[in-house]
This record gives C-alpha cells, structure tokens and sequence, in this order.
C-alpha cells in the first residue's frame, strides 16, 4: 500500500467500551478517522443511511471479514474487506459504486492499529473506484472478538455487456483462471507457522473490477460465468460449476500457476493449493473460441501475467471434476470438506 496518512492527535491511546456507546467517544473516534478519511457528499450526511441515484440492473453484495492475524505481508484486514466486496460485485459483472463499512472492535484495539486499517481502506476503496457512504462501529468486551471483525456491503451498476450466468455454461468453455493460485491463504498460513522462504509471500488481495470491465468492453456474452475462489479455493468453485450445471469438468495439472514459495510451503504443510484460499485472482468460463484472446489481454495486465487456461467443460462425467496430473494420471477432485484453513478472510 502506497496511501500515507498521517495519525490525528488524540487523547486515547486503544479503543475501550465507551468508544461504542454512541455518545461522545463514539463520536470522537469517529471524526478523529472515518468521517475524515472517507470524506464524501454521502457520508456527510451523516443519517442512519445512505440515499443513492442507480439506474438499470444493480448488483448487491456482503461479506464479512473475520481473518487471523489482521495485519499480513504487504497488507490487511481493512484493504480485504475493501476488495473482497468489490471483487464480489465484478463477478456479477458489475460495476461496484457503493459501499457501507461496519466495524465490530473488541476493548483494547491500539488506535495506531486501527488507524492503519483505516488507511488500508481508504487506499483500496480510491484505487477500486469506490465511495464508502454509511456504516456502523460496534465495541464488545475484550476477549469476546478477535480484534476486530469488518462488514462491508456494496451495490454496483451491471456492465451492459454483462451476460454472467451459470446457465450460460456449456461443453466446450475454458476455464481460465487470471493468475497464481493459493498465494493469500499460504501468505495468511506462512505468518501464523512462522515459515520462511526465499521470498516473503504476499497476500494477492486487490481489486478485480477495472480487469473484469475490460475484459466484458471486448468479448461481452461470450464470457458466462465469473467467478472469484475464495474459501474453499479454485477446487471448490469447479465443484460447484459441475454439480450445478450438470456438467463435467476437465482440469490438467500441468497448467495451473503456482508459484514456486507457495508450492513449497503448501508442500510442507500438507495443503493442496487447489482448495487454498485466494483473494486476488478470478475464474472464468468463456467460449472456446475466444479463451486464447482472453488470455493474450490479461497477460498484458499487472497481475494477471500467469493466467491460464487450466481446464474445459465436458459433457463426460457430469457433476465430477477430473484433473489429469503432470505424469498423466486422473483422479477426481471433490468439494472441500470441513475448513481447510480456519480464519483466512
């Protein structure tokens, strides 16, 4: 993150109950942060909500953020809040506008912390495109939250080419994938293990809206379904493709990006990257015909260099995902089961 915001002077140093009262405290955290950082005619009204002008389809998106530890190589909690609702909307093919923010603090936050996160969101929501307009801050008792939990919800125009459906999928798509795979849940698993490598690995947050616009400017309908592999990783998200879809898919090993710290650190943990959480990249199922164009756009995108076709829809095996691995052998890869990685976003 590249945003530097200098901390006001306060006269508190971590946030305590009184800071979700509602009254004055509540108050002063708020100016001394929120409504400054974010300053914008929405917010400023400052109203139990926010009164918005949309016109033709909008999507509508919330998630909520719950990761461990808040603070990660080269980002945190705030900036993935930020991306993982916008991202959450490009997948719609939407074009995110707007957004709420709520926070649930436990006692005893440092404001230095909170302050970073603040800034990690304002830094995300400007390059997103995004306006944070209402919200909410709740305080709980220490020992009763982790931290702090964030909720973002957001609403966005859909793109006029925007045809995303899984109904849309048929035999013959690619399945594309915009690049390496598994870097933020091994970025999250390396700093709680303590492993080092060669090269710290860094969470692969960011937003995907502007990639995704760009790519709906160019080839539109042909493009049927997007996709962000988030819990449960890219395994999960063909697993849903076939099971709902009542088609087949076909993976090869050989093509999916990984890079080389996190196959070591995946090896080493005993993790299959294919159900590792990702934060950064997405999945896409286009015509045939266009997915060697696809790729040729994103390689040329920061980001997106490692893109791949990695698999196809089939009508074989329907509602089974079947990879083929680097020495030519097939197994089927299932849904995952249970949480593989625990508080990973």
């Amino acid at each position: 993150m590249q945003l530097q915001c200098p901390m006001p002077k306060l006269d508190f140093d971590i946030i305590t109950l009184g800071h979700g009262s509602g009254g004055l405290l509540t108050n002063k955290l708020l100016d001394s942060g929120v409504f400054h950082l974010f300053d914008n005619e929405h917010l400023q009204q400052r109203h139990d909500g926010a009164i918005l002008e949309l016109k033709g389809k909008t999507a509508f998106s919330t998630d909520s953020f719950v990761i461990s530890p808040i603070f990660f190589p080269d980002s945190n909690i705030g900036e993935l809040a930020v991306n993982g609702t916008v991202n959450d909307l490009a997948m719609c093919g939407a074009v995110p506008k707007y957004l709420s923010l709520s926070f649930i603090i436990e006692e005893g936050l440092k404001m230095t912390e909170f302050w970073d996160i603040l800034v990690a969101i304002k830094w995300a929501s400007e390059k997103a495109g995004v306006q944070i307009v209402t919200g909410d801050t709740k305080v709980v008792e220490k020992g009763k939250g982790d931290k702090i939990f964030i909720n973002t919800s957001g609403v966005g125009q859909v793109h006029d080419n925007a045809k995303i459906s899984l109904e849309h999928v048929r035999p013959g798509d690619k399945i594309i994938v915009s690049d390496s795979i598994a870097t933020h849940g091994m970025a999250i698993m390396s700093v709680r293990e303590g492993l080092e490598f060669e090269t710290t690995i860094k969470s692969d947050t960011r937003c995907l809206n502007h990639i995704v616009s760009g790519l709906l400017d160019d080839f539109g309908e042909d493009i049927h379904l997007l996709k962000d592999p988030t819990r449960g990783g890219v395994a999960t998200v063909l697993n849903e493709i076939a099971r709902d879809g009542n088609l087949g898919v076909e993976l090869n090993q050989k093509q999916l990006p990984i890079q080389k710290e996190v196959s070591a650190s995946c090896e080493l943990l005993g993790l299959d990257p294919l159900y590792v959480a990702n934060e950064g990249i997405f999945m896409a199922a286009v015509g045939g015909e266009i997915a060697e164009k696809v790729i040729e756009k994103l390689r040329k995108i920061e980001h997106c260099s490692n893109a791949s076709i990695i698999g196809e829809v089939v009508e074989n095996h329907a509602k089974q995902v079947v990879i083929t691995s680097a020495i030519g052998g097939k197994r089927v890869v299932s849904m995952l089961v249970g949480e593989q990685l625990p508080r990973i976003c």
